[in-house]
């Protein structure tokens, strides 16, 4: 029988296209064999997600797509998730896929996929802080579970200018806004820890986000806006955490890598 392995790494992947970019999620979940994913951005409606091939990679799902844009999953490697949501509270007539939470290998994973925002001031605007609103609201509920817990995915939020390769050039997009930031901080200040700065510490430049223009991955000039964070019962637990930038430099690549944390189990 094989051993048990002591770790469990917990990624999340805005993969920008599951069916275009599942020949590079699925060389990802060979090789990396990550045990819990969160998958953001589908671009698929339900009936297209390729339930099939990850069952044949080893991954237990659950997914809401959306057509055109959208769409979150959660897998779970040797295991079935089990849904305990989709959709955050509070948010009646919102008909747009961000939000799936489920339990796997005894730990609670809400995956999102937050408003991007842009271009603000404007609806879209509004809209992502409403969001992030419901979000506080929900997240607040979980923070102080005695279970493990972890809010993971693609924020579209940089919290600070040190997440940045240049803050100047992007000083009026959403991601950076005041507004955009402090909502990002104020649910952090619920007791959630923020696992890329825990375990490289502020100033580290990490990146998980490049654009796809003036050749931006090539030269890491990109943004950290994919993030995990980990109640205080998992925080505990943290080992390690990083970004696979490998898979954005793949040909055709989604302008996101997958990031993740090791935690011990």
């Amino acid at each position: 029988m094989a051993r048990r392995k002591k770790t469990l790494r917990i990624a999340t992947f805005n993969v920008n296209g599951i069916n275009t970019r599942l020949p590079h999620l699925l060389t990802w979940l060979e090789r990396e064999q990550p045990d819990i994913v969160g998958l953001q951005e589908l671009k698929a409606v339900d009936a297209a997600f390729p339930q099939a091939a990850l069952a044949d990679a080893g991954y237990g799902a659950i997914w809401q797509g959306q057509r055109s844009w959208n769409g979150v999953a959660l897998l779970a490697r040797g295991q079935e998730p089990v849904e305990s949501r989709r959709g955050l509270p509070w948010s009646p007539g919102d008909d747009q896929s961000r939000y799936i939470e489920a339990a796997a290998h005894g730990i609670i994973v809400g995956c999102l996929y937050l408003p991007n925002g842009n271009p603000q001031p404007g609806p879209k605007f509004d809209y992502k802080l409403k969001w992030m609103g419901r979000l506080q609201r929900h997240a607040q509920s979980l923070v102080d579970l005695p279970h493990p817990v972890v809010l993971l995915g693609d924020f579209n939020v940089v919290p600070t200018d040190e997440d940045i390769y240049d803050p100047k050039s992007w000083r009026k997009d959403a991601l950076l806004q005041p507004a955009s930031r402090e909502a990002f901080a104020t649910l952090l200040q619920q007791g959630w820890t923020d696992s890329l700065l825990e375990i490289h510490g502020p100033g580290s430049r990490i990146y998980t986000f490049w654009d796809y223009f003036r050749q931006h991955a090539e030269r890491d000039r990109g943004l950290r806006i994919d993030h995990l964070l980990a109640n205080p019962v998992l925080a505990k637990r943290l080992i390690d955490a990083g970004v696979d930038r490998w898979v954005r430099m793949l040909e055709k690549a989604s302008d996101h890598a997958p990031t993740w944390v090791e935690v011990k189990r």
